[in-house]
């Protein structure tokens, strides 16, 4: 929806703790990586807010993507699911945002179990505002 001038900076970018990509029938077909929060992330705020907790015992999934071709082969639910597992096994607690627009990302993470935190907006650039969807997963 919002593809950055520079992919791999986007993809790589901040406290990064895993990666992960799909591949099918030999063709990548998804990404998703697992970082720290960072300024921006409010999820990783609002969680620690109602656990008693700090933001650093959180971890942030982002950066999922499907190819439009590969989406009905539960990509998503497997990437989303090996960055759980990874955070998990940190002993943190995994969280993520999303824009309000991007209804077919949030229907798969409330599928998957994801509990809606709060809608928030957040300024993106001095003239873009957009609306965030907060999520943290299922204990």
């Amino acid at each position: 929806m919002n593809w950055p001038d520079q992919p791999d900076e986007w993809l790589s970018r901040g406290s990064l703790l895993g990666s992960w990509v799909a591949e099918l029938e030999g063709r990548l077909v998804g990404h998703v990586s697992l970082s720290q929060g960072g300024e921006g992330d409010l999820a990783p705020m609002l969680w620690s807010e109602r656990n008693g907790a700090t933001r650093g015992m959180t971890a942030v999934v982002s950066r999922l993507f499907v190819a439009p071709q590969a989406r009905g082969h539960r990509i998503g639910a497997l990437l989303i699911g090996q960055a759980v597992e990874e955070a998990r096994h940190r002993g943190l607690h995994p969280v993520l945002d999303v824009v309000t627009s991007d209804t077919a990302a949030a229907a798969l993470y409330e599928r998957l179990g994801w509990t809606l935190m709060a809608t928030v907006e957040q300024q993106w650039s001095p003239h873009q505002t957009v609306a965030i969807r907060c999520y943290t997963a299922p204990s």
